[in-house]
């Protein structure tokens, strides 16, 4: 069967089961959006820009488990993807960018909108390439989604030519999905029982890949079933219930006392799906220094890299843990359960009674149900969501964790609530990221998402002002942001918006949110002193992080 190039990628993507495009139409994708335009089982959502694109395919992705998808044209329309494809990178999510460029005969002359997107974007995706023919489509396509998916996923481009677009060729419609295999290790059932059998203080590290195996329940029964306290990364937050008896909070330079104090003291951690980034381990010459460690990974350049393991294993972690938990029997540890007990209680008697976003938040968590989605930009309100949010058993908490990417949170609650139209998608945000993305508020209007913003505004960059106030003498270079009057701006774009200053009024705000099915903003009035506790310099040993603490 012949088809134009256009109407083979139409092919490839509904083949590849999707069923939400978002994206914005430029020059050398006119025939691309042509083809979009006659086909009915894709949905196009249009964004602000092509970075709230990116992200929104990002927000997709991380609520569905599914391949996320975003359209650009050449130029700046494909390198205003660059930071949506970095913090998908960055945080393993699978994307498909697709990008037009200009016709292979021209391509390395200057022409109008043309960039060398493949070299762009090379350090920051899973794969790239270029197409150049029609007959390249449906075997790039079938790899990319692939590539996407498999092992640890991540973001693909793929970048074609204009004139690629229009020419026919044969579609073998017999061709179905590809799937890839990635290498993995075999489980040493007998290993672990035994050294989990052996220790007296064992500690759980809950990482981005127990969230992406989908393995919140498998983790859930091992905790309870070896009786060990669980600490988690950023990207690990919302893997397991924030109110468990078992559950510290997060760990290292914005961690809590007691999951600190749990690793500085463990003589066994368990580390699932978690690379220990700097932000975690501190001095890593320090890091869980009397512990024996045995890491589950998917990804083998992870394992070794920052902390050296006593025993490691590539796996996917949903797998790995329903083999061990089916093996494993059940164990108390008492008096160190206590122990961190009593490190959780310290922890919450430092923490201000007068500290609005904590209470903000709280409030929150109790006004909503276990299906909502938590998005969140990034700085103070991204670490006080992590910390204070009541999470439940199937909340979701959406982030950019490695990149740390202001702007990215409108975005990704757009892509959460398309693909969730059923859940409540919450979105967190402060003002210096707020006035990064507002933008995208006009695509929340017009496809009707009723995403509720709480804004954050302490009308400061938050986090680089507490650094500034605790390691620069107070210095607070350009940190301070103008007063803007956010109510009337989203009221300009149509939504329903309230100003507070109080965990009360904030309450009596948010009921009336959800009452809407409708965009809302809540915009919180924050003391700019108010700081993210602990807090201090990546690098510096886990012990001055407790410290920090009392």
């Amino acid at each position: 069967m012949k088809l134009t190039g256009v109407q083979i990628i139409m092919e490839c993507l509904k083949r590849e089961g999707v069923d939400v495009i978002f994206g914005y139409p430029g020059g050398k994708v006119i025939k691309l959006y042509d083809a979009l335009y006659c086909e009915d089982k894709i949905r196009h959502i249009e964004t602000a820009h092509e970075q709230g694109a990116s992200h929104a395919a990002d927000g997709y992705a991380r609520a569905t488990g599914k391949v996320g998808v975003c359209f650009a044209t050449s130029g700046p329309g494909a390198t205003n993807l660059v930071t949506g494809l970095a913090t998908a990178y960055m945080d393993s999510i699978p994307i498909i960018a697709i990008t037009g460029n200009v016709p292979a005969s021209l391509l390395g002359r200057d022409s109008f909108q043309e960039v060398d997107i493949m070299g762009v974007t090379m350090p920051i995706t899973k794969h790239n390439y270029q197409i150049k023919s029609a007959e390249q489509i449906s075997r790039v396509f079938r790899e990319a989604f692939a590539f996407a998916k498999s092992g640890r996923p991540g973001p693909v481009l793929i970048d074609i030519t204009s004139d690629a677009f229009a020419e026919e060729c044969e579609y073998d419609t017999a061709v179905g999905k590809l799937t890839m295999q990635c290498k993995l290790t075999d489980i040493p059932i007998d290993e672990i029982k035994e050294m989990i059998a052996s220790a007296q203080r064992p500690v759980i590290l809950a990482g981005g890949g127990v969230v992406l195996s989908g393995a919140a329940d498998e983790l859930f029964e091992l905790a309870e079933r070896i009786d060990a306290p669980v600490a988690c990364t950023l990207m690990g937050t919302s893997s397991f219930p924030g109110e468990h008896r078992l559950y510290t909070g997060l760990v290292g330079m914005h961690g809590t006392k007691a999951s600190n104090m749990a690793f500085q003291n463990c003589d066994l951690l368990l580390v699932l799906g978690a690379r220990f980034s700097d932000r975690v381990t501190g001095d890593s010459s320090k890091f869980a220094s009397h512990a024996k460690i045995i890491q589950i990974d998917i990804d083998a350049s992870e394992v070794n890299k920052n902390i050296p393991t006593d025993m490691h294993m590539i796996q996917d972690i949903k797998t790995a843990l329903t083999c061990i938990n089916k093996v494993l029997p059940k164990k108390k540890h008492n008096e160190w359960v206590k122990s961190v007990g009593a490190w959780k209680a310290e922890n919450l008697a430092h923490i201000p009674k007068d500290h609005l976003p904590k209470k903000i938040l709280e409030k929150a968590g109790q006004n909503l149900g276990e299906d909502t989605i938590i998005v969140t930009d990034v700085g103070q309100h991204q670490m006080w969501t992590a910390q204070y949010f009541p999470f439940e058993k199937h909340n979701k908490f959406i982030t950019s964790g490695g990149l740390g990417t202001m702007g990215y949170g409108l975005g990704a609650a757009i892509g959460a609530q398309v693909a969730c139209p059923q859940k409540r998608v919450l979105h967190i945000t402060g003002d210096g990221c707020f006035r990064m993305n507002l933008n995208e508020m006009a695509t929340t209007i017009r496809y009707k998402l009723p995403i509720i913003t709480i804004l954050m505004d302490n009308r400061t960059l938050g986090m680089v002002r507490q650094w500034q106030t605790l390691f620069f003498d107070g210095r607070h270079a350009e940190t301070t942001l103008p007063e803007l009057n956010f109510c009337a701006i989203a009221e300009g774009f149509g939504y329903a918006a309230e100003k507070v200053d109080n965990a009360d009024d904030f309450e009596k705000a948010l009921k009336s949110a959800l009452e809407k099915n409708s965009p809302c903003l809540i915009h919180c009035v924050i003391d700019q002193d108010t700081m993210v506790l602990p807090m201090v310099a990546p690098g510096a040993s886990i012990d001055k992080i407790v410290m920090s603490i009392s």
